[in-house]
This record gives C-alpha cells, structure tokens and sequence, in this order.
C-alpha cells in the first residue's frame, strides 16, 4: 500500500495511513486488534474513532446504493439528500470519538438538538455508525421492497453482532442509542427541508414559466412533470447557509441558441469511440442516480484504502453536503432562465434533430449544465479529503447497471488521474450525449467549484 497524503482537508494530525508501520495487517486482524482494545477502554473516549475501521460506513454505503438502484420514487439529483443526510449523520455519531474535531450541527441550517455522550462513558463508534446508518436508509427509503427491508435489517444486525462481541453489552447498548439518538434529530431535521415539495405542479402563478414559453425557452412536459424535473429542488433548504454566495450564473445568451445547437449536433461521438462510451458511463439514471455514483466512487476508493472511520466519515459528510447545495443552486437557476435543451430548440433551426441524433434525454431547462455542477462540487469535495491526482478506478456501472445500453449491459471500468478528471469527463458526457451546450458545461464547472469552495472555506470541522 503506497503512502499518499491523504488530509487536504487540514486532517494534520493524524493520516488515513494510521497503520503505515503495519502495512500488511489484513481488516480481520485489524478488527481483531480492535476487539482486545474495546474491552479494555470501558471508560472514558479512550478509544478513538480513528482506531475502527471504515468497513462499517463501506457496507452502508453499499447497501445505499442498492436501495438507490431499486427505489424508483425519488428524482434522480433528489438522491442528494440520501448522500448528504447519512453522511451528516455518520459523522455526528462518531464524532465525540475526535479529539480535533467538533460537531457541525450548529454550522449547519437550522439543525439543533443532537444528544450528547455520557460524561466518563466509553463508546464503540463503529457500533455507533451502525445504528445512525441503519436508521437513515430505512427513513430515507420508507418504500423499499420487503426484500430490501429485510436486507438493511440483516446487514444491522450482522454488524450489531460483529461489535457485541468487541465490547461489553453496558459499552454497546450504549453506542446504539447514541447513534440512533443522532440519526433521528438528524431525519426530523431533514424531513422539514422541503423535499416534499420539489415536484409540486409547475409554473406556479408567480413562476416565470407563465411567460417564457417555447422557442428559446424550455418546452415542458405536460403535469404532471416527470419525477426527475424536480421544478423547486431550488426551493429546498441549504445546508451551509451561505453555501450559494456569489455562485449564481449570469443569464444565458439565448441568441447563440442556433451555433449552440448546431456545435451540439456534430459533437455527436461514433459508436464504440471513448467519447460515446463515456456518455453511457455518466448517464446514471436508470441506475445509481447521479449522487449514487459519487458515492459509489467514494465506496470503492475507500474499500481499496481501508481508512479508519474518521477518514470516512470526513469524506462521506462533505460530500454530501457539498452535492446537495451545489444541486439547489444549479435548479435555482435552471428554473430561472428556463433555457432551451438542444433538443427543444430544433424546430428553430430546421436541424436534423431525432432519436438517431439523441443519445439521451432530460425532462428539466439546460442552463447549467447539472452534471458538469455537482460532479465538479464533488470533485472538489473529494481532492479536499483524498489529495490532488489522486488516481482510481470507477467501476460502478460494472457493478450496478441496471438496464442494457448501447455500451454493454456491464460496462468496462474506467479510470482517472484524479476527482477532477472524473469531474471533468462527467460534465463533458453529457455534450455528446447531445443535451447540453460546451457554454453550459464550462458555466457549469465553474458553479460547481464556487459551491464546493464556499463550503470548504466556511464550514469548519477542526476545532479552532
């Protein structure tokens, strides 16, 4: 395992390499380890959440991700949430285990009444960490299947079991209900965000869309809209607060709507070549979602890495919040100016423009471009925790592919350089995927970063 820097993060004080010296020591012995020091610290934060390991938040995060992939009744960048909620509250049930590190809660929109540890107790965090991810997806996906139900309801347990014999039952029973303690203020708080109403019926009468009708304008589906247009995502509480200063776009040129259009057309890749391969990689949906890639990503770089639970409740955290504020300010936007996809704006240029031209769709305006926005927000997020050039291998749509495509049912894996890069090519998919112009993805990175920055500069996850 090569040595890397892990902590761009201000993560100064220790490294995810925290066993470097002892680089060959599998997750069993680790967990091993773990036990004999769990029964010996029944008092006190002797025990640190940098001393358990990360597999607890990789196996809900791969429980998450199936949920996603099965669960058909949330928009697709509505999945925000489920990444950002569950992982605010992974890193508030472990977070008393941090000596450097405090609790967001107050930092964040509105969320109050977190409990608080026991004075003098002990506490296994990643029996914690259970209990706060267990709670969060089956709230987060209260329609699951019996057979997903029953799915979360065994992985608890297994873990629950797992722990029970590195601790006593007093240490235990105690971890649990601090961690389920947190997840639910963490959901109460969540439920009164709004999402309710993202896809209320569209144009309200005070809505602009009342106006701005065809043409250079986005041409909307009849009401009811599909799931995925998500008209008032942007009406969605933030997170951070000031997460969106400074970070919305200036109007589009609507009158650039032809070149626009006509550069889309004949960006439009051959099959087989990298450029067509990579718009069936990002499309997402059906699938993960789109924030269900990152964390897909995030799943995968953590199970190569086997960090401690800090590291890993570090990055899923920040991610999550960073994913669902860049996503409320792209939908402010896009509802506001209302552009034209490509697709919309054919009958305007007389443009060859049908089914064989399109390789993909979608029922929401263009302008900016949301691939380019969050994956650039999460990329961003990510380098933040995990280094610049950090390289990996995404293998999500190997894994999770859910319907056939014109790629292969289970695409190649695809690697990068860096966050960035995988940034970069997620916004780019999306051109030749024939739905987005080059000014609204290049718009789009920029809204991405300016999001992600915000939040990196101000929320503050070290104690002063």
């Amino acid at each position: 395992m090569k040595k890397k820097t892990l902590y761009a993060f201000a993560l100064t004080t220790f490294t995810i390499f925290h066993v470097a010296c002892q680089k060959e020591i599998s997750v069993a012995d680790k967990t091993t380890t773990s036990a004999v020091a769990g029964r010996n610290s029944n008092q006190g934060h002797l025990k640190q959440t940098k001393t358990f390991s990360s597999d607890v938040a990789i196996q809900w995060m791969n429980m998450q991700l199936r949920q996603m992939v099965a669960y058909t009744g949330v928009g697709n960048v509505a999945y925000a949430r489920h990444y950002a909620y569950s992982g605010i509250a992974l890193y508030e049930a472990v977070v008393p285990g941090m000596p450097a590190y405090q609790s967001i809660a107050s930092q964040l929109n509105g969320l109050t009444g977190l409990p608080k540890t026991k004075p003098g107790a002990g506490y296994h965090w990643a029996a914690s960490a259970n209990a706060a991810l267990a709670y969060m997806n089956k709230k987060l996906f209260p329609n699951a299947s019996a057979d997903n139900k029953a799915a979360m309801d065994h992985l608890e347990a297994t873990l629950l079991a797992q722990y029970s014999n590195e601790a006593d039952a007093a240490m235990i029973e105690r971890s649990v209900a601090f961690g389920k303690a947190v997840a639910e203020a963490v959901f109460t708080w969540a439920d009164t965000d709004k999402h309710n109403h993202v896809n209320d019926a569209f144009p309200k009468p005070d809505h602009p869309g009342f106006v701005k009708k065809g043409g250079i304008y986005w041409t909307a589906p009849s009401n009811p809209l599909p799931v995925h247009s998500l008209p008032y995502m942007g009406e969605v509480r933030r997170l951070v607060a000031s997460s969106g200063e400074g970070a919305s776009l200036p109007e589009p040129d609507y009158a650039a709507l032809k070149e626009m259009t006509i550069d889309v057309i004949n960006a439009k890749p051959a099959p087989g070549t990298n450029e067509f391969n990579m718009v069936f990689w990002w499309r997402d949906f059906p699938g993960t979602s789109t924030p269900g890639h990152y964390v897909s990503i995030l799943r995968q770089v953590l199970q190569k890495e086997q960090p401690s639970l800090d590291v890993a409740a570090l990055a899923y955290s920040l991610g999550g919040i960073i994913v669902m504020d860049i996503t409320i300010t792209t939908w402010q936007d896009k509802f506001k100016y209302l552009l034209a996809r490509p697709f919309n704006y054919k009958n305007e240029i007389g443009a060859p423009y049908n089914a064989a031209t399109l390789l993909l769709s979608a029922p929401h305006p263009e302008y900016p471009a949301a691939h380019a926005s969050l994956s650039m927000a999460n990329a961003e997020a990510m380098t933040h925790i995990l280094g610049d050039n950090y390289a990996f291998t995404d293998s999500t749509f190997y894994i999770y592919e859910a319907l056939p495509n014109p790629v292969a049912n289970k695409q190649p894996p695809r690697s990068f350089t860096s966050f960035r890069e995988a940034g970069e090519e997620a916004g780019w998919s999306r051109l030749y995927g024939g739905i987005h112009y080059r000014k609204s993805i290049t718009d789009g990175f920029w809204q991405g970063r300016k999001v992600a920055q915000n939040i990196i500069t101000n929320l503050k996850f070290k104690k002063d």
